[in-house]
């Protein structure tokens, strides 16, 4: 099992959603059933080799990567196909492989219209495979490609299973993500050139940078180009425009994975790519990674408190958590990156069981606007508390995991990397901890609004609404559940990211000092 795993474990969790969508070519339009099992039964087996590799994953040497494959692909260029896996992958990619499933199970009886289920979940299991292999692509060139994927799935989830305003939404998202991914590949290409070492391979270019080094100028240019790409798909402030909408038209499907996983590709590149391999650019662009961090929380927090709609709420919400996430990372501290990944899995538990709860909300009562909700404690008791409990854990009440990817952000901030401006880094962290009493007043109003006091007249006597359903729960309570452990035992997680991030960490103390 070892050898298998080894040499093929990571290829068939990625590829495995693929061999999906060709099985399901080859079955009839109206077969739908069929459809969802084939889409069901590829995603678990992928989650089954991946719970292979977790179990078979050396936790004392996560900082090592793992189960890693490099062959030829494309030797004109030098690219490789390069997988691996480490302590900053992990948890990302274990993420990815309990929502996806959950997703299918929810759509089981929820396939938006028009109800085409075998183009939808096809677009969704390639989405899958595009998310799995960018946290484990170990290729500059292989990331891009995988990076890329998920853009076309998502643009046609949107765009043909939207809302109203879906197409807009749609091509604003592409081409939003589509500009800053040309500055990344830019960045990439000219780090190929510059260092020239002739290669992609990220644990070389590193080495090489550091070896042979490249100006500050350089580094800085080049981070520069990957900033736009990343910091699109957080979405960082100012770049962060599209998510509001894409949130707000896409299907709950689309949002789900979206919030749960997609955003956290451009976080993830800033720490397995930007900062390892242009650390002199990182501490040059950290400060304004910053200060773009703290304006989003705020931003965000006030946008959120203007919103009539519940799924734009949470959207706006999205990009306050990311902020958190952006301003760990500019810590450039083992402390403050440990707790951006921590952040990254937070949110996407947190954020991905809300729009989940969203949907429900939408397909009972069809709206979302927050003033036309109430009382639904009273007609969907079940729902209500799972809104609440997922509402206390995004606002960071402490035993749930929103907790943890909060308040050590705001702790490290207290004590960046020696290279930094310690003042202004403790600035950020006050205005990062009234971010923290604003997020609790409009994720408060929100609960109070739609879950508290009696159901208005328009929904008071409305058949149609009912507590929540079996494939409901089954989606729901695996994420609820890891809500809760991870509040009460971060150290599942702290314990997988510490040992590879005091390696990037390392890097900066050397640096500052």
């Amino acid at each position: 099992m070892e050898s298998f795993l080894d040499t093929w474990g990571i290829t068939a969790m990625v590829f495995a959603p693929l061999v999906g969508v060709l099985a399901m070519m080859f079955v009839p339009e109206k077969e739908e059933e069929l459809h969802k099992t084939i889409a069901l039964v590829a995603t678990v087996v992928s989650a089954i080799v991946g719970i292979l590799l977790l179990a078979n994953f050396d936790y004392g040497n996560s900082g090592v990567l793992q189960f890693v494959v490099d062959r030829s692909w494309i030797d004109v260029i030098s690219a490789r196909y390069s997988l691996g896996v480490d302590g900053i992958s992990l948890p990302l990619v274990a993420l990815t492989l309990l929502v996806v499933p959950l997703v299918i199970v929810y759509s089981w009886h929820h396939i938006p219209e028009p109800g085409n289920a075998k183009a939808f979940l096809m677009l969704t299991l390639v989405l899958h495979t595009g998310m799995l292999g960018t946290f484990v692509a170990q290729d500059l060139v292989l990331f891009f490609v995988f990076f890329e994927v998920v853009l076309l799935p998502m643009y046609f989830m949107i765009g043909v299973w939207g809302g109203e305003q879906r197409l807009y939404a749609a091509i604003k998202f592409f081409l939003y993500t589509l500009f800053g991914s040309a500055f990344m590949l830019v960045s990439f290409l000219a780090l190929y050139w510059l260092t020239g070492s002739q290669t992609f391979d990220m644990v070389e270019l590193a080495q090489r940078v550091q070896s042979e080094g490249l100006t500050t100028t350089e580094q800085v240019l080049l981070f520069g180009g990957m900033f736009l790409g990343f910091g699109i798909k957080v979405p960082m402030f100012p770049f962060h425009t599209w998510l509001p909408d894409a949130h707000t038209q896409a299907p709950t499907q689309g949002s789900v994975i979206l919030a749960a996983v997609m955003l956290k590709l451009g976080t993830y590149g800033f720490v397995r790519i930007a900062l390892p391999i242009l650390p002199q650019g990182a501490q040059q662009w950290a400060p304004w990674i910053g200060l773009l961090a703290v304006i989003g929380i705020i931003y965000g927090a006030l946008g959120c408190l203007a919103q009539t709609d519940m799924k734009r709420l949470i959207a706006f919400s999205s990009v306050a958590h990311m902020g958190y996430v952006m301003l760990g990372i500019a810590t450039l501290t083992d402390f403050g990156i440990n707790a951006a990944i921590f952040g990254m899995v937070a949110h996407g538990l947190i954020t991905g069981m809300l729009f989940f709860v969203a949907g429900s909300v939408k397909e009972r009562y069809h709206t979302l606007e927050i003033k036309r909700l109430g009382g639904l404690l009273i007609q969907a008791p079940r729902m209500g508390w799972i809104l609440g409990i997922t509402t206390m854990a995004s606002l960071g009440l402490p035993g749930l995991a929103g907790f943890w990817g909060e308040f050590p952000v705001i702790l490290a901030s207290w004590q960046p990397s020696a290279g930094l401006n310690t003042t202004l880094f403790r600035v950020y962290m006050v205005v990062a901890a009234v971010g923290t009493v604003l997020a609790a007043g409009y994720l408060l109003w929100l609960l109070q609004r739609t879950a508290f006091g009696n159901p208005t007249e328009e929904f008071a006597d409305d058949p149609h609404i009912h507590d929540t359903v079996f494939t409901e729960w089954v989606a729901w309570v695996p994420m609820l559940i890891l809500i809760v452990v991870l509040g009460f035992v971060p150290s599942l997680i702290f314990d997988v990211t510490n040992e590879p991030v005091s390696l990037v960490g390392d890097v900066f103390e050397a640096l500052g000092n």
